[in-house]
């Protein structure tokens, strides 16, 4: 991308932890969505490896899966022309913008945030590394570092970019005007939150116990087609899109997505069948989408990914580099 178009275009930052087998979920919620909206933003989009090692992670496994998050980018149809694709961790001010915005950041803030308190009910407080609880001011550090105006999330992460503006506010206030305030892009679409094939009240998650409760991108077909069909359904037997039925507002959701349809067309076409047909149909539809999807995964090789990266880095490294000269500065550091 030219220099001219990045100043014509408004900048988005995000990006996925390496840290568990991607599912239909994040594809759905967030990665389809990248692909539209890098028609219209100037898009950054990193893998966020510092993030994934807040919990515990296999070094070999932490390498694979970065490769293959790379992979589900550009088989989704990520366009490494269009968008900055890049390894968090490649990026050593992401660390360092992290440690100094620590200092205006107050342990208050941290333990409001509503992830570290689930966590903490979970009984890990004891056990959790601080990553995990100071993991929301890297969260800030990567979307400040690059001015983006906006940051793509679900409903249940606003919290992190409110968080992001006020310690952003913060700094500047008291050092001076060096970071813009991030924005969250709200997900319109019924796909911001894929539920649990399980449990239509938590989020789909690649990290749940039970392997039932997600479809991952690299399933066989036939092992998410019949995951499908063991998906919690509600009482009735009628094919309806609303609130009272949870497990099947978020199956149709799936459908809609997936195929294109709208809700209404998918209620029309199971009016006069039940749950079975209903269910078959779906399944069909993510056999479909699976098959075309790890055809193109498999047609990407490392040395391609490792080249888009290499790249990607290359691009946002000079822009990093200012943004840290400029915070030192402020701060009193000698250059």
């Amino acid at each position: 991308m030219t220099t001219k178009k990045l100043s014509m275009k408004q900048r988005m930052v995000s990006g996925i932890k390496p840290s568990g087998d991607l599912h239909i979920g994040n594809y759905l919620g967030a990665i389809a969505q990248w692909t539209k909206l890098q028609e219209e933003y100037d898009v950054m989009l990193f893998i966020a490896d510092l993030h994934a090692i807040t919990v515990p992670q296999q070094p070999d496994n932490l390498r694979r899966r970065t490769i293959e998050i790379a992979k589900v980018y550009l088989a989704s149809g990520i366009d490494p022309f269009k968008v900055t694709i890049f390894v968090q961790s490649q990026i050593h001010e992401h660390a360092e913008l992290c440690w100094i915005l620590n200092t205006v950041t107050r342990v208050g803030d941290l333990e409001k945030m509503t992830q570290f308190k689930d966590k903490s009910a979970d009984d890990i407080r004891e056990t959790a590394g601080v990553g995990l609880f100071d993991y929301p001011v890297l969260m800030a550090g990567d979307i400040m570092m690059y001015d983006a105006q906006f940051v793509p999330v679900g409903d249940d992460q606003v919290q992190h970019i409110e968080l992001a503006r006020t310690i952003g506010r913060r700094f500047n206030k008291r050092f001076g005007e060096v970071f813009t305030m991030p924005k969250p892009l709200l997900q319109t679409s019924g796909g911001a939150r894929i539920m649990a094939l399980d449990n239509p009240v938590k989020k789909m998650s690649k990290s749940a116990h039970s392997e039932g409760s997600y479809i991952a991108l690299n399933d066989e077909p036939e092992k998410a087609r019949k995951k499908i069909m063991k998906a919690m359904t509600d009482s009735g037997t009628e094919i309806v899109y609303n609130d009272d039925k949870p497990a099947l507002k978020n199956l149709i959701t799936i459908y809609a997505l997936l195929t294109g349809k709208t809700t209404e067309e998918i209620e029309k076409m199971y009016s006069d069948r039940g749950y079975s047909d209903f269910k078959t149909g779906l399944a069909d539809a993510v056999v479909i989408f699976l098959q075309d999807f790890q055809t193109k995964f498999k047609a990407i090789s490392d040395e391609e990914v490792m080249r888009v990266l290499k790249e990607g880095a290359e691009k946002v490294r000079p822009l990093a580099q200012q943004k840290i000269r400029e915070v030192k500065k402020l701060v009193g550091f000698v250059s």
